[in-house]
């Protein structure tokens, strides 16, 4: 199906999934880590996802893509999925769902610093520029006032400078993805991406020792019920729109779940497990979130042109 002849209402449910869905991961991964160590609960969601995703595309007699799309959606699956969404779970140990998100939020910013073809035109825009400064300034508030006032551990300033680490693996894994789709489906190259991952995740859980001491019997009905939330809205419905969508829309379209994303897990971790919310976290989201609306200014005023002018 192409842009052009796609439904309005297909587009409107996959941009709901992206923005509300995955708002609620922050928070099912905090209820999943009551009863499973981080990479062993992420790895156990890509597999499932995966194997589910990879056998209804062989039912319906799929051929797998060739040899050079699969490496590069294994590598983009194990950087966004291993490097960013596990590293985020290994990180809720020590910070909030809340404030994963909020970290989470600043992908468009280091798309700006990742995309290196295109800097000449990026850091020539006052409006990028100006959004930059804004954007980083919120994170740096953050992390001063947000994260160490309430977290005085070491952990948590770590944690929250791999959020901001993972939160650059994935853009690194979406610029590789998006022009090595080939020609499989949308699901046949998600398949690939979450089955990569959980194989890396099985590495990392091997190497940091995770399987010692934990049992499938200890495990808590709302862990239980954070891991099929993962693996069901997360992986098959709100992952497999964000890889469809990345297919048929501008990047920078795309990234304003950035936007909603954070609101969405704050409000969820304060209504559901009492997550705190101080002034502070709430001045360096709006202030990080200004900063992406500035430099997806110059888009937005480009794609105005565009239509006017048809």
């Amino acid at each position: 199906m192409t842009a052009k002849h796609t439904s309005p209402l297909l587009v409107a449910f996959a941009f709901f999934n992206i923005y509300i869905i995955w708002g609620s991961t922050y928070l099912a991964v905090a209820y999943g880590l009551q009863g499973f160590p981080p990479f062993i609960l992420v790895g156990l969601r890509y597999l499932s996802a995966g194997t589910l995703m990879l056998t209804w595309c062989k039912i319906k007699g799929e051929k797998f893509p060739e040899f050079k799309f699969i490496w590069k959606q294994a590598l983009s699956g194990t950087l966004m999925l291993v490097g960013g969404t596990g590293m985020i779970a290994w990180a809720e140990q020590y910070i909030s769902s809340g404030q994963a998100a909020i970290l989470v939020a600043t992908e468009p910013l280091m798309f700006l610093l990742i995309d290196r073809k295109r800097w000449g035109e990026y850091f020539s825009n006052r409006y990028i520029l100006a959004g930059l400064v804004i954007g980083f300034t919120g994170i740096f508030l953050f992390l001063k006032l947000g994260v160490a006032v309430t977290h005085p551990s070491p952990m948590a300033t770590i944690a929250s400078v791999v959020v901001l680490f993972s939160a650059m693996l994935w853009v690194f894994g979406s610029l590789i993805i998006k022009d090595n789709k080939g020609d499989s489906s949308t699901v046949m190259n998600a398949s690939i991406q979450l089955l990569a991952a959980s194989f890396v995740c099985a590495i990392v859980v091997a190497c940091k020792g995770e399987y010692a001491g934990f049992s499938f019997g200890k495990v808590s009905l709302p862990a239980w019920g954070g891991l099929v939330f993962l693996i069901v809205m997360g992986s098959l419905v709100a992952y497999l729109s964000f890889i469809w969508l990345i297919s048929i829309k501008p990047p920078a379209i795309i990234s304003t779940h950035t936007y909603v994303n954070p609101v969405v897990a704050v409000f969820l971790g304060w209504l559901f497990i009492k997550e705190s919310v101080n002034t502070a976290q709430l001045l360096s989201l709006f202030i990080i979130l200004a900063g992406i609306l500035l430099v997806n200014v110059p888009g937005y005023l480009k794609r105005n042109d565009t239509v006017e002018n048809k």
